[in-house]
């Protein structure tokens, strides 16, 4: 009797059926498959686009803090690309049971640690300052390596109630940044705060609306970075564009080690940016278990610590070349959910971009050129966003409940301070300036301290795998 068309008799040479030619497809998980570059290629584009701004951000923004001219900042900036293209590679493909989530993740330097670095920098005299940062970035890396393990146990002190504030800090406290971009970025300038300037900052962020409201698909997720190149084209004609930093700038080189110096190791730098690791810690968990859930690859215990220790790893070893707290990103989170495509080779590709262009300095002052008023224009955008996150997160936090809007309210209120009133701690120990002075990291000690004193002091604390879920 002959077998039914839809199921051919064994070691019948007929054709398979569509079932299962899609079973044969689909055996390999999303996560492992291995794309056409026809697909591969466009998608590591656009996470390339998606984290670009955000990688440049911190080396620009220290870069300028401490006093670095052009070639100074192109060498910070080819850093921080090395280092997120080695992370995010580490982390995509990985050495399995030691290091690297094997998810489609993105790792590179966080604005998270900017104002806890500024903060350190002010303390201490011009040519200390990147020797003093480097060292407590260098120690946070030991840090987290070694917290990494048992974080899941700690999770449950990093609700979205203390991330959340945090994460809006980060925003609020950088504000003043983009603003003093946007007026020329040289307060000693004669021109600083000049008309001119603040109508490019002005037309570079008008120019992000309106692509953002207009734009479609790809275009509208890179608004930023079409707003940085249309404002900087803008700029040159006024000659508000300096390319002195592109002409000297060598085309091909790797990061000198300790350029700027040996490393100083400070107590109260060390402090204020093992503070902000534990938060990028729960950043990062947090992204590996939404990651997770999109790519339909449950994200364990032993994948976060993975992960983590490939944070780790990047922070402690980042700051030889030039680098800074490394973490996840966020918005490449986004782009794998709004994409679909969870193929952890595309973002591979997408880091060993990065790890190419962090070889090429001249790439980086090509960032350079960028001029301050669009920067600023722009930045405006990158950390009001930042801000609305942290919002979006207090928003599942319970705010209902009473004692969870005081905590909030404190803790605000208590990083809000250092940007009130800069001279507030004047009177302070240095130490006490150099953690208190950060409006990220008052603000997280406050969040931690009331979250411990209403929730963790009687019966009502959460199990660490809820506080895991929940972040």
């Amino acid at each position: 009797m002959a077998q039914p068309a839809t199921e051919p008799a064994k070691g019948s040479s007929s054709t398979p059926s569509p079932e299962h030619t899609e079973d044969a497809v689909t055996s390999v998980h999303p996560v492992d498959e291995k794309l056409h570059p026809s697909r591969l290629v466009p998608a590591a584009l656009q996470h390339i686009a998606a984290m670009y701004a955000g990688v440049v951000t911190p080396p620009l923004i220290i870069g300028q803090a401490v006093g670095l001219d052009i070639e100074g900042r192109t060498r910070l900036i080819a850093a921080s690309l090395l280092i997120a293209g080695i992370a995010t590679l580490i982390q995509t493909i990985g050495v399995k049971g030691f290091v690297g989530n094997r998810l489609p993740f993105v790792n590179a330097a966080s604005s998270a640690g900017i104002a806890p670095i500024l903060a350190i920098a002010e303390t201490n005299s011009e040519g200390g300052q990147l020797p003093a940062i480097y060292g407590a970035v260098m120690v946070a890396g030991v840090f987290c390596l070694a917290v990494g393990p048992f974080f899941g146990r700690l999770l449950r002190f990093f609700p979205p109630l203390v991330t959340g504030v945090v994460i809006t800090l980060i925003g609020v406290t950088l504000m003043p940044v983009p603003v003093g971009w946007a007026q020329g970025g040289d307060k000693a300038a004669a021109d600083f705060g000049a008309m001119r300037n603040l109508a490019l900052a002005a037309f570079t962020l008008g120019v992000i609306l309106v692509i953002q409201r207009f734009g479609k698909g790809f275009v509208k997720q890179v608004a930023l970075l079409f707003g940085l190149l249309i404002g900087t084209l803008v700029a040159i004609p006024f000659g508000m564009a300096d390319f002195s930093g592109l002409r000297s700038a060598p085309v091909a080189a790797l990061p000198t080690p300790f350029a700027f110096g040996a490393p100083e190791f400070q107590p109260a730098a060390i402090l204020s940016l093992c503070i902000v690791m534990l938060v990028l810690m729960t950043e990062s968990s947090a992204g590996m278990l939404a990651l997770g859930e999109i790519c339909d690859r449950r994200a364990d215990s032993k994948v976060i610590t993975r992960g983590l220790r490939t944070d780790g790893l990047a922070t402690l070893v980042g700051p030889v070349f030039g680098g800074f707290p490394t973490s996840a990103f966020a918005q490449n989170v986004g782009v794998v959910s709004l994409t679909r495509v969870r193929s952890r080779y595309v973002v591979a590709v997408a880091g060993a971009t990065l790890l190419v262009l962090g070889a090429f300095p001249v790439l980086g002052a090509v960032v350079s050129l960028v001029p301050m008023p669009v920067l600023g224009g722009a930045g405006i955008v990158l950390f009001g966003s930042i801000a609305v996150s942290g919002i979006r997160t207090l928003s599942e936090a319970g705010l209902d409940d009473s004692s969870n809007i005081i905590l909030v309210a404190v803790a605000l209120g208590a990083g809000i301070i250092p940007l009130a009133a800069p001279t507030f701690y004047a009177e302070f120990p240095a130490w006490a300036q150099t953690v208190l002075g950060s409006g990220i990291s008052a603000g997280a000690l406050v969040a931690v301290t009331l979250n411990l004193f209403f929730h963790h002091l009687g019966t009502r604390s959460r199990p660490a795998a809820a506080a895991l879920k929940s972040s």
